[in-house]
């Protein structure tokens, strides 16, 4: 039953999260082709997207969601080890938890990094 009730809770922070991309993208969708005399970026976008911008979007909404998901894994493993009342076995999940999380965080960024600096050096 606790174990249900983790994955609830896990379960609705990462859709938390993921409903606050929602606005960002809704507008970014131009579905009607309602673009008679809108300013809006949507429909002022040239012909000159190519492959590398659709590749970076991709990558980096793809490595947000692995950073949430990091971010989220934090704070999980920060209540389970405030939660655990010092027994051994919850405490070394805990921070188990909590060190392949940061790891998993930190491989986010460098992807990031790595991603953009192949794409601006090789696609110029």
């Amino acid at each position: 039953m606790q174990k249900i009730k983790h994955i609830i809770l896990t379960l609705g922070i990462i859709a938390g999260f993921g409903l606050t991309m929602v606005p960002a993208t809704v507008g970014a969708i131009n579905v009607f082709n309602a673009c008679d005399g809108s300013s809006n970026s949507v429909c002022s976008s040239t012909k000159t997207d190519n492959l590398t911008t659709y590749i970076k979007t991709i990558v980096n909404v793809l490595l947000f969601v692995l950073g949430t998901v990091s971010v989220v894994t934090i704070i999980v493993a920060g209540v389970r080890y405030t939660t655990s009342h010092g027994e051994a076995k919850a405490v070394a999940a805990a921070k188990d938890t909590l060190m392949y999380s940061v790891i998993g965080l930190v491989v986010a960024i460098m992807e990031y990094a790595i991603v953009n600096f192949v794409i601006g050096a090789f696609f110029k």
